[in-house]
C-alpha cells in the first residue's frame, strides 16, 4: 500500500479548480520530495523528567478532589448532626452563672482604719476583712464595766451589814429576852418576900401593942416590909426595863429591811448598767467586720480612712460553693423544663467540659413583667415576641467551688419532651 509522502504537519493549500488531467498524468507517481531529517531518540531520563510534572499535577488533582469530598462527607456529618440536634433538643444561650451576691455593711458609724482584703481573695467565716475605730466604744465599754463593779461592790457592803444587823439583833433579841424572863421570875419571890415581911410586921405591931413587943423587933419587920416593898418595885422595873430593852432590838429589824429595800433596788440599776454594758460591747464588736461564710471578695467599696456610715455598703462577696445556673427559657419551650428535669450545662469559659444539672423552679411571672420601663401599648400597633421566663437550676453534681463565676455565659440543652 502507497503510504505517501509522510506528513510535515503543515497544512495543505488547497488545488486551483480546472479541468480533469489525463489518466496518464494520474497514473504518473508525483516527483518525490526530500524526506524530512529523523529526529533523534531521547533518551529515557529525560523523557521521564518530561512527563513527572504532568504525573505531579494529577496526583495533587485527586489529593485536592479527595481532601474536597472528605470536607464535604464531614461538613454534611456535621450538619446531620446540628439538625438532627436542633430537632431533637431544645438549646438555650440565654444563661449565665448566678449565685447570692452578700453585701456586708456597717451598723455602726465610724472611720475605716484598715481594709485586709481586696477584689478577688478568699476569706474564711468569721476573718475580719475590715475595721472601724474603736477607741471610743472601749473606752464607753471600761466606763460602764467600771460602775458595774462599784454596784458589785456596794452589794457586797450591803449585804455584809445586812448579816451584821441580822446578827447583832438576834443577839441582842436573846439577851433582852433572857433578862425579862430573869425579870419575871424574880417578881413573884420579891412579892413573897414582901408578903412574909408584912405579917412579920403584923406580928410585931401585936405584940408591940400586948407589952409583950419590943420597940426594936418592931422597926426591924418595919424596916424589912419596906425593903421587900421596894425588891418588888425593883422587880416590876426590870421587866419593863427588858421589856423596852427587847422592842428596841425588835425595832432594828426595821433596819435590816431598809438594807433589804436597797440591795432591792441594786438589781434595776445593775441590770440596765448590764444592758448598757452588752450594747457598748456589741458596738465595739460591730466595729470587727467579719466574713459571714466562706466566700470570696468580689467588689470592695471603701478604703482606709474614708467615714461610713450605718448601713452603707463595704463589701460584695459570694459563696462560691452555692452557684446556680439562671436560664431565660422562651415561654414557646417552657414546657420542656419541669421541675425535677435533667438538662446538660456547656460554660463558655470551659469548652470541652460538659455540666450536669437539675432544673429547680421556675418563676411565676416573665421577665418584661419586672422591667423598670413597661412598654404598654396605647396605639394599638402590636408586635408579638416570645417572651422569656426565669428558669433556676441546680448543678448536680456540684462543681469544685471556685472553678464557676457568677456571670459566666453557658447553655443549657434538654431533650424535647412533646
Amino acid at each position: 500500500m502507497d503510504i505517501g509522502p509522510p506528513s510535515t504537519g503543515l497544512p495543505r493549500r488547497p488545488e486551483a479548480a480546472g479541468p480533469t488531467p489525463p489518466a496518464e498524468a494520474l497514473e504518473k507517481p508525483p516527483p518525490e520530495r526530500p524526506a524530512a531529517p529523523a529526529r533523534p531518540a531521547e533518551p529515557p531520563r529525560e523523557e521521564a523528567a518530561r512527563h513527572a510534572p504532568r504525573r505531579g499535577g494529577e496526583r495533587r488533582r485527586r489529593l485536592r478532589l479527595a481532601g474536597l469530598a472528605a470536607l464535604a462527607l464531614l461538613l454534611l456529618a456535621a450538619g446531620g448532626a446540628w439538625l438532627h440536634r436542633l430537632l431533637t433538643h431544645v438549646v438555650v444561650d440565654d444563661a449565665r452563672i448566678a449565685a447570692d451576691m452578700i453585701g456586708l455593711s456597717s451598723r455602726v458609724p465610724g472611720w475605716v482604719r484598715e481594709v485586709r482584703v481586696i477584689a478577688g481573695d478568699r476569706a474564711a467565716a468569721g476573718e475580719v476583712v475590715v475595721r472601724l475605730d474603736d477607741r471610743e466604744a472601749a473606752l464607753a465599754l471600761q466606763e460602764l464595766e467600771a460602775r458595774l463593779a462599784g454596784i458589785a461592790a456596794r452589794r457586797r457592803e450591803i449585804e455584809a451589814r445586812l448579816a451584821m444587823v441580822e446578827a447583832l439583833t438576834a443577839s441582842r433579841e436573846a439577851a433582852e429576852r433572857a433578862r425579862l424572863e430573869t425579870a419575871r421570875a424574880a417578881l413573884p419571890a420579891a412579892e413573897a418576900e414582901r408578903a412574909f415581911a408584912e405579917a412579920e410586921f403584923r406580928r410585931a405591931q401585936e405584940l408591940a401593942a400586948g407589952g409583950s413587943g419590943t420597940r426594936q423587933r418592931l422597926d426591924q419587920t418595919r424596916a424589912a416590909l419596906e425593903a421587900a416593898h421596894h425588891r418588888v418595885l425593883g422587880a416590876r422595873a426590870e421587866i419593863g426595863a427588858a421589856e423596852a430593852e427587847l422592842a428596841a432590838a425588835g425595832a432594828a429589824r426595821a433596819e435590816r429591811e431598809v438594807l433589804r429595800r436597797q440591795l432591792e433596788a441594786l438589781g434595776p440599776e445593775e441590770r440596765e448598767l448590764a444592758a448598757r454594758r452588752d450594747r457598748a460591747a456589741l458596738d465595739l464588736a460591730d466595729r470587727a467586720i467579719a466574713m459571714p461564710v466562706d466566700g470570696i471578695v468580689n467588689r470592695v467599696f471603701v478604703d482606709a480612712g474614708e467615714y461610713v456610715a450605718p448601713g452603707q455598703r463595704i463589701l460584695l462577696l459570694h459563696d462560691p460553693a452555692r452557684v446556680r445556673v439562671e436560664a431565660n427559657v422562651k415561654e414557646t419551650q417552657i414546657r420542656h423544663f419541669s421541675p425535677g428535669t435533667r438538662v446538660r450545662v456547656r460554660v463558655d469559659a470551659w469548652p470541652g467540659r460538659r455540666f450536669e444539672g437539675v432544673v429547680e423552679r421556675m418563676a411565676g411571672a416573665a421577665t418584661s413583667e419586672f422591667a423598670l420601663l413597661p412598654s404598654p401599648n396605647p396605639s394599638g400597633n402590636f408586635t408579638k415576641i416570645a417572651q422569656r421566663l426565669p428558669v433556676r437550676i441546680a448543678l448536680d453534681p456540684p462543681p469544685e467551688p471556685g472553678l464557676l463565676s457568677p456571670g459566666m455565659m453557658v447553655v443549657v440543652e434538654t431533650p424535647r419532651r412533646e
